[in-house]
């Protein structure tokens, strides 16, 4: 290439450069990565060390008031703080179960209401993020030294409409941003106890993660920064009902690194399609291609739900079926008893049908376990997460 043809592109330079830094200058505060910061703050005549500095002060230390950023300078404290930061999520009421799950209502700028829920405890109960190796196993605890896993929401209701699901049903409203999933993050950090630690994230909460990538997958890159958060890839798991393009892009984007669930729910289209409708879109044979060439490490497996609802899809028969269909893929199963429902005629199956189910399974050679339900006594359990806050059920306490 000649230096004139080159030259209309170094003439083009300054114009994307005004664009980026007024797209950087646009986002929400908390959805600034650092490099955005910078722009940011070059603008303003600021040196570039600061982004480093509200990037940590936002979302390693969780603290919010431009104010109370100590280490900045009193003119720059004072300009953050005259600029606007909408609220992210202001807890509005929390409901603790006799388990200790604890149930998170905030309310959102717009005043939408989100809920997420911090599980304490997984150490007792087969989960989904049971160590994958021996590295995994060893790593040390931040904090306290009692586990928890947070489960976060994605959006303002959801837009799969899953028959045995709560969000589900209770219909599509809006996506949320980036900036309201990583401040269901913020505001769970202040509600630990002593004790516990933030070890895992489970992206399962209302809402389809990969129906709106772009603001989930910067939500994703906020919470693994090693600047902020810094949460490692193996702690972070994304629930998906197959949504197969957005499964190819994690794949790609994230290097496979990050944990995959897929709610499956059913071996067969006929069935499938009868309780996630979005498999009419998606069927089996297309999600199963992404499944097989999703790039997971070593050692690394895909988490399978399956929710188990009486008379649809617990027989030994759809047992067979789900073994078959996923032969060769390295998986785990979490078989989920269906969680009870507001005014849905579904319900779980009995004890005996769950454990033949699981028996099939577990002799055609996969790990299969049972999820044992957390906070199901405050609407907090899986396929229970709704619009609004459920009455607070006999025994469980605010």
């Amino acid at each position: 290439m000649t230096k004139a043809q080159a030259l209309p592109e170094r003439q083009s330079a300054p114009g994307v450069e005004a664009a980026a830094v007024d797209a950087a200058s646009s986002r929400h505060p908390v959805a600034r990565l650092p490099e955005e910061w910078q722009l940011v703050l070059a603008r303003w005549g600021e040196r570039s060390y600061r982004a480093a500095q509200i990037f940590r002060w936002i979302h390693a230390r969780g603290i919010l008031d431009p104010l109370a950023m100590t280490d900045l300078g009193k003119d720059l404290r004072a300009r953050l703080a005259a600029s606007e930061w909408p609220t992210v999520g202001r807890v509005e009421r929390e409901v603790r179960a006799a388990d200790g799950t604890r149930k998170l209502v905030l309310a959102l700028a717009d005043e939408a209401r989100v809920e997420c829920v911090l599980i304490p405890n997984l150490a007792d109960t087969e989960s989904q993020l049971e160590p994958e190796d021996p590295g995994e196993a060893e790593e040390k605890p931040v904090g306290g030294s009692n586990r928890v896993t947070l489960c976060i929401s994605t959006q303002y209701g959801c837009k799969m409409g899953c028959t045995f699901c709560a969000s589900g049903q209770a219909g599509f409203r809006r996506h949320l941003q980036p900036e309201e999933m990583v401040g269901q993050v913020l505001a769970a950090r202040h509600r630990l106890e002593p004790d516990e630690h933030l070890q895992n994230i489970v992206v399962m909460g209302m809402g389809e993660p990969l129906d709106a990538y772009e603001q989930t997958s910067r939500a994703l890159r906020l919470l693994l920064h090693p600047q902020g958060l810094g949460m490692s890839s193996r702690r972070i798991t994304v629930s998906t009902v197959g949504v197969v393009p957005g499964i190819e892009r994690l794949g790609r984007d994230f290097d496979g690194k990050l944990g995959l669930a897929v709610s499956l729910h059913a071996a067969s289209d006929a069935v499938r399609s009868r309780i996630v409708p979005i498999s009419r879109k998606y069927p089996l044979a297309r999600l199963m291609g992404a499944l097989r060439d999703y790039p997971l490490p070593q050692r690394r497996r895909i988490t399978i739900e399956y929710t188990l609802i009486a008379g649809v899809n617990d027989s030994r028969e759809e047992a067979s079926r789900l073994a078959a269909l996923l032969r060769g893929l390295p998986v785990k199963l979490n078989l989920i008893p269906m969680n009870p429902v507001p005014r849905s005629p579904l319900h779980a199956p009995e004890n005996h049908r769950v454990e033949a189910f699981r028996q099939v399974l577990i002799e055609a050679g996969y790990s299969c376990f049972l999820r044992v339900p957390r906070g199901d006594q405050v609407s907090a359990a899986c396929g229970q997460l709704v619009l609004g806050s459920e009455p607070a059920a006999p025994g469980a306490s605010e």
